[in-house]
């Protein structure tokens, strides 16, 4: 089968076409023939080698071997299951996440990290849900205990979880504010943003006069990749929450090390994939009541996944990246 692996660390074209076999399933296992995945930062970061350089790259031992499949997401269809398989059969349309290596022709996903795609859901789309869908899903309720009428803050509200965060926190009755730069306005607050800050023109500490209940933020901060802790942006994030208040965050892994500010919980949570949780949002894709945003779409191959990658991080945009296969 064809899959398109990293054969070194660094730009887009250490991506190559290789042929591999695939995947042989354990009893709690689903084939699936990919139809559609995208790229997310992490994607990324594994991809130009930064994670070799972080604090964090002694928990990746066994994903930094070459070569190298990227991609933590799939959308396709079911072609086998294992023995102990009980909620797909093949022929069923399922979206979910995998460790790493969705690239490819054929993936092997547990079933618990996987769902059915609702009939009125493409797959490009099902294709870009899963991470952002799921981070977003779990950050709020999860982890924030997101209730209505709280005023939250989520950084970066045009960006893959972003956009999926304003629209979840809207939806359960909070007060949502959000950053973004100005381009970006309009589409955030179609998603249910009260308040959009562009970022690149204010300091948003200046903008919000009455404390929020939660701070999100998913915004990418090199120096914060670099320590782990909170940075400059944390330290502007604080001065915003309530006291006793909570600060979430995907980005500062080491936020746990910081000192203790004003009560508030703050915390680092990476995605954990979960069948009930991808049940529930699939629900809501199928109820129009959650929207995902494809960017732009690129063919999966080793040329097209070189133009994603230029593209996801060329700089801001809306929603997400997404990697599609024809089928002929």
């Amino acid at each position: 089968m064809k899959a398109i692996a990293l054969t070194s660390f660094g730009i887009p074209e250490v991506l190559k076409e290789l042929e591999l076999p695939i995947p042989s399933l354990t009893d709690t296992q689903v084939l699936i023939e990919m139809r559609a995945s995208s790229i997310n930062p992490a994607d990324y970061l594994f991809r130009n080698g930064a994670i070799l350089q972080s604090p964090m790259a002694h928990k990746f031992p066994d994903q930094l071997q070459l070569p190298l499949v990227l991609g933590n997401e799939v959308a396709g269809i079911v072609q086998e299951v294992g023995r102990k398989v009980t909620h797909f059969k093949p022929g069923d349309r399922v979206m979910g996440m995998i460790q790493r290596g969705s690239y490819m022709d054929y993936v092997a996903a547990e079933e618990d990290h996987l769902a059915v795609i609702p009939e009125n859901v493409s797959f490009d789309e099902a294709g870009a849900a899963p991470t952002v869908t799921l981070t977003a899903w779990q950050a709020l309720f999860e982890h924030g205990h997101l209730q209505p009428e709280q005023r939250i803050l989520i950084h970066a509200g045009a960006g893959g979880v972003g956009h999926v965060a304003v629209q979840l926190a809207k939806q359960h009755g909070a007060y949502v504010i959000a950053t973004a730069r100005n381009y970006n306005h309009d589409f955030v607050r179609a998603l249910g943003a009260d308040e959009v800050i562009d970022y690149t023109k204010v300091d948003f500490t200046t903008q919000i006069t009455t404390p929020v209940d939660i701070v999100l933020d998913t915004a990418k901060d090199p120096s914060t990749f670099g320590t782990g802790l909170p940075g400059e942006m944390g330290e502007k994030n604080f001065s915003v929450i309530k006291e006793g208040g909570t600060y979430i965050s995907i980005v500062a892994f080491g936020i746990s090390q910081y000192p203790k500010v004003r009560n508030i919980h703050a915390h680092f949570f990476q995605a954990q994939p979960k069948r009930t949780d991808f049940e529930f949002i699939a629900d809501h894709m199928k109820n129009n009541k959650l929207k995902i945003h494809i960017n732009e779409t690129f063919a999966f191959t080793a040329q097209g996944l070189l133009q994603a990658y230029r593209k996801s991080e060329e700089g801001p945009k809306r929603g997400k990246v997404v990697i599609t296969k024809t089928i002929k």
